[in-house]
């Protein structure tokens, strides 16, 4: 009896189903958190009477055949590229995307990753990082007797002077955007790594070639829609339950064959 092979699959995927939804769930507060989707696909399939077969009794051909399927299996777990919407803070450092593209950091390792999550911080030398201290490229240094800093939607970054009237410009910030965002390689941190299936950044100004502008003093909230995640959570929960009750079943015909005299 196949039935508890399949059954069993029908429990793992909907399990790993249940942990995506719990991941989306724990980073509805997380800056620039897209939600994650489970995909399955059906497993191969036994071909007891391929359809189109003739039948030897009378030459007629079979229109659909006999073919029993062996469960399921998880084929990937993808992002929502969904804009979250924006929350004012006020902060000098806090900048937005509107839009498609990611702030390119360095790691210490000197790989290169990217972010969305715009809650940035200065050290004390005045670099502009990220909150676990990762520069963003291209590096921007504040001085520090500046009193303020303005970051416009094109990525021009002005420092305002208490001695002088007309602002000074100290960089540009650009934005990096991927043809397939759903093929970056999440490390963690809010950030993401380039990999054979995104394809190479393609950097530029915000605003220009597709990518989006720059808001600041507001963060991008995580995309997560609480709603949907819980009736995703009830599906995957039913859905355990059944395969579970078809483990049941099929034990109870098996007790019953090891029963017969």
């Amino acid at each position: 009896m196949k039935a508890l092979q399949i059954a069993a699959s029908g429990m793992a995927a909907q399990q790993m189903r249940v942990d995506v939804v719990s991941n989306n769930l724990a980073n509805m507060s997380t800056t620039g958190y897209n939600a994650r989707r489970a995909e399955f696909a059906d497993l191969h399939y036994q071909q007891v009477a391929r359809p189109g077969t003739v039948t030897a009794e009378d030459g007629s051909v079979l229109p659909t055949g006999v073919q029993i399927g062996l469960g399921v299996r998880p084929t990937s777990v993808s992002v929502l590229l969904e804009q979250g919407s924006l929350s004012e803070t006020g902060g000098d450092l806090d900048v937005a995307i509107e839009g498609r593209g990611y702030l390119e950091v360095t790691l210490p390792s000197g790989l290169s990753a990217y972010t969305r999550d715009g809650g940035l911080k200065r050290t004390a030398d005045g670099l502009i990082v990220t909150s676990d201290g990762y520069q963003v490229v291209p590096g921007i240094t504040i001085p520090s007797d500046a009193r303020s800093v303005s970051i416009n939607a094109s990525g021009e970054v002005y420092a305002y002077f208490s001695d002088a009237v007309q602002p000074q410009q100290l960089g540009q910030v650009t934005l990096a955007g991927f043809a397939n965002e759903k093929g970056l390689e999440a490390m963690g941190s809010n950030l993401y790594l380039e990999s054979a299936a995104s394809g190479p950044p393609n950097v530029g100004t915000p605003g220009q070639d597709g990518l989006g502008t720059l808001r600041q003093g507001y963060l991008e909230d995580s995309s997560v829609d609480s709603v949907r995640e819980v009736t995703e959570l009830i599906k995957a929960q039913r859905g355990y339950e059944l395969n579970a009750k078809v483990i049941t079943a099929a034990d109870q015909m098996l007790a019953a064959t090891t029963a017969l005299r």
